[in-house]
C-alpha cells in the first residue's frame, strides 16, 4: 500500500469517526453548535489552502525560507522553501475560533461569561505563543530560551484559570493516605469519610506551566521529516476531539461544557492543520517552522487544561514522550548535540540511513533498516494513530476502577 493511500484512509477512518460520534450526541443544542463550528472550520480549510501560497511567497522575498536537507545531494536539495508557514494556519484558525465566537457566544447563557472568560484566555494564549514561534522562526532563538517561551504565553492562561485546583485521588491509592489518618502533609481532604483529592493550590498552576512546556516543545522537536509536524498534530487532533464527543453525554454539566469548549477549539484547528498538510507532504512546498509548532502544542496544552482532561490528553502524546526521554542525554548536552539530528540521505538509492542522534526518527530507522522520507513519515505517523488508539484503550479500561 503506498504512502497517500495510507494517509487516505486514516482520513476518511477519522472523518466517519467524528460523523458517528456527532451524530450519536443526544444533546441537540450541542449538536447544533458542533455543526455549526464543523461548517466554519470546513471553511477555515479552504481558506487555508488558499492563502497558504500568498503567504509563501512573501515570506520567501523576505529570506525566510529553508533549504531541505534531507535531500541535500539531489536536485530537490537546492530549492528554496518556504518558512514558518504555520502563520497562516495559525491566523486563519483564529478567525475561525473568533467567528465562532460572535456566532456562539451572543445568547443570555447565564454560563456565556464564564465560558467567554476561559475562551478568551484560550485564544490570548494561542495567539501568544504564535507570535513568539515566528519571532523564533525569524530570530533563530537558542534552544536555551526555548524553555522560557511557553512560560510567557501561557500567562493570560494561568491568570484567569478559575477551575478546581485539586486532583482526584486514584483509587488505589487512597488506602495508602488513609492509612495516615487521612492527612499526608495536610494535603488530602476528606469526604464522606474517604480520601477523594488532594488539594495542590499553586502547584496545579505549575503543574500547568510544566504541560504546556511540554506539549509546545515536544512537537517541536519530533521533527525533521515531511509531513512529521503537522501529521502528528492532525493525529493527536482528530483523537482529541473524538475523545471530547464521546464526552459530550455526560450527566455533570461541568464535565460536559468541558470536553465542548475544547471541540470548539480543535474543530479550527484540524482543519487549518490538514490544508497546512497538503503543501507540507512529501515533496514539502512549505515549511512549518516553530510558528506551528508552538501554536499546536499550546493548542493542546490549552483545552487539555480548560477541558480537564490532561492526564487522557498525555495518553495522546506517547510518542513525543518516548522521544523526549529518548532525547535527553542529547538535550542537556550530555552527549554532542548537533544543529540538526537528522537521518542522512543516500543520493543514489533515495534511502534514508538512521545517524548517532538520539531521537525516534532515526529510532525508527535502526529498527526498521533504511527507507525513504515519505514512507518513513507514514511509519511515524502510524505508530502516532496506534499509540492514541491504546491511549483510548487505557483511559476507557481503567475508568470506574482507577478514580
Amino acid at each position: 500500500m503506498t504512502a497517500p493511500n495510507t494517509v487516505w484512509i486514516f482520513l476518511i477512518a477519522s472523518a466517519l469517526c467524528v460523523g458517528i460520534e456527532i451524530a450519536t450526541v443526544k444533546d441537540l443544542w450541542a449538536r447544533k453548535t458542533i455543526c455549526i463550528c464543523a461548517t466554519i472550520s470546513t471553511i477555515g480549510f479552504f481558506l487555508t489552502r488558499k492563502i497558504i501560497p500568498t503567504v509563501a511567497v512573501y515570506t520567501e522575498r523576505k529570506g525566510l525560507f529553508g533549504f531541505d536537507i534531507n535531500k541535500r545531494g539531489t536536485p530537490a536539495g537546492d530549492v528554496k522553501v518556504p518558512e514558518a508557514l504555520g502563520l497562516a494556519c495559525g491566523l486563519v484558525f483564529l478567525m475561525c475560533a473568533v467567528g465562532f465566537q460572535l456566532l456562539h457566544f451572543t445568547s443570555d447563557d447565564a454560563r456565556a461569561d464564564e465560558w467567554l472568560l476561559e475562551y478568551n484566555a484560550a485564544l490570548a494564549s494561542i495567539v501568544f505563543m504564535l507570535f513568539l514561534g515566528f519571532v523564533d522562526d525569524v530570530l533563530d532563538i537558542p534552544w536555551r530560551y526555548k524553555l522560557i517561551l511557553p512560560m510567557v504565553a501561557a500567562m493570560p492562561l494561568l491568570v484567569s484559570y478559575s477551575g478546581k485546583t485539586d486532583i482526584a485521588i486514584p483509587k488505589p491509592l487512597k488506602a495508602l493516605l488513609q492509612y495516615g489518618g487521612c492527612d499526608v502533609l495536610s494535603l488530602a481532604l476528606t469526604q464522606y469519610g474517604e480520601c477523594d483529592v488532594i488539594h495542590l493550590g499553586v502547584l496545579y498552576h505549575f503543574y500547568m506551566l510544566l504541560l504546556t512546556i511540554f506539549c509546545t516543545n515536544s512537537i517541536n522537536i519530533l521533527a525533521g521529516v515531511n509531513g512529521l509536524e503537522a501529521g502528528q498534530s492532525l493525529v493527536i487532533g482528530v483523537s482529541v476531539l473524538i475523545h471530547n464527543l464521546s464526552m459530550l453525554d455526560e450527566t455533570n454539566q461541568v464535565v460536559r461544557d468541558a470536553h465542548l469548549f475544547s471541540a470548539y477549539l480543535m474543530l479550527p484547528f484540524i482543519a487549518t492543520t490538514l490544508a497546512l498538510l497538503v503543501f507540507n507532504w512529501y515533496p514539502s512546498k512549505v515549511f512549518v517552522g516553530d510558528t506551528f509548532t508552538y501554536f499546536a502544542g499550546m493548542t493542546f496544552a490549552v483545552v487539555g487544561i480548560l477541558g480537564h482532561f490532561s492526564e487522557t490528553l498525555l495518553l495522546f502524546f506517547v510518542p513525543q514522550l518516548i522521544n523526549f526521554v529518548y532525547s535527553i542525554p542529547q538535550l542537556f548536552k550530555i552527549v554532542p548535540c548537533p544543529r540538526h539530528r537528522l537521518p542522512k540521505l543516500d543520493p543514489d538509492t533515495g534511502l534514508l540511513h538512521a545517524t548517532p542522534n538520539m531521537n525516534l526518527v532515526n529510532l525508527a530507522l535502526r529498527i526498521t533498516g533504511p527507507m525513504k522520507e515519505e514512507r518513513l513519515t507514514v511509519v511515524l505517523l502510524a505508530f502516532q494513530v496506534v499509540c492514541c488508539a491504546a491511549g483510548f484503550g487505557i483511559r476507557y479500561t481503567l475508568t470506574g476502577w482507577y478514580k
